[in-house]
């Protein structure tokens, strides 16, 4: 059966603020089949990467990159906002549209080399995504492939991260 995720995506308008189409991954998610399909495309998009490590972006990137660690037989590292880890951190301030905002890593996640899939749910901008992966390489890893469910293309996030391999299931041409 072939399914199309645009279908099991609800589109909110004016969230979080006027002005912006929200793509609500929580209605494909409560879907059985939709969520199956989602990781096994995500699945075989990684499969033959020889990854060491899957990193997920705070926090809807939990989902399946946790999803896709445990299948793909690797470990999940989590990026979060400030104040959220533990342990000695390694910390990325990046633009964003309105003023700026900051993520964290443990130090001790990535080892030098190690093959690295960043997940997140959405690239809207790639602010999020760039800063990420500039945790990661600063670690040591390498960033092997950095995928997303949904691409919001008209956004030009994809510009940001020209120099890795971006991978996404749905994509966006415009606002509607």
């Amino acid at each position: 059966m072939k399914i199309d995720l645009k279908d099991y995506i609800r589109n909110i308008k004016d969230f979080p603020k006027e002005g912006i189409m929200f793509r609500d991954i929580t209605t494909l998610l409560k879907d059985p089949e939709a969520l199956k399909h989602t990781l096994n495309e995500l699945y075989k998009m990684t499969k033959n990467l020889n990854i060491s490590k899957v990193v997920g972006i705070e926090s809807r990137g939990f989902i399946f990159g946790s999803m896709l660690a445990e299948k793909l037989n690797v470990g999940f590292v989590p990026i979060r906002k400030p104040g959220k880890l533990p342990a000695e951190k390694e910390s990325k301030t990046y633009d964003l549209e309105y003023g700026s905002d900051t993520i964290e890593i443990h130090k001790d996640a990535i080892k030098v080399g190690e093959r690295v899939l960043l997940h997140d749910d959405l690239l809207a901008t790639g602010g999020t995504a760039l800063a990420a992966a500039n945790l990661i390489e600063n670690l040591g890893g390498e960033i092997v492939q950095i995928s997303f469910v949904i691409e919001l293309s008209f956004l030009k996030g994809r510009e940001k991260l020209k120099k890795y391999e971006v991978q996404t299931l749905v994509n966006y041409l415009d606002e509607e």
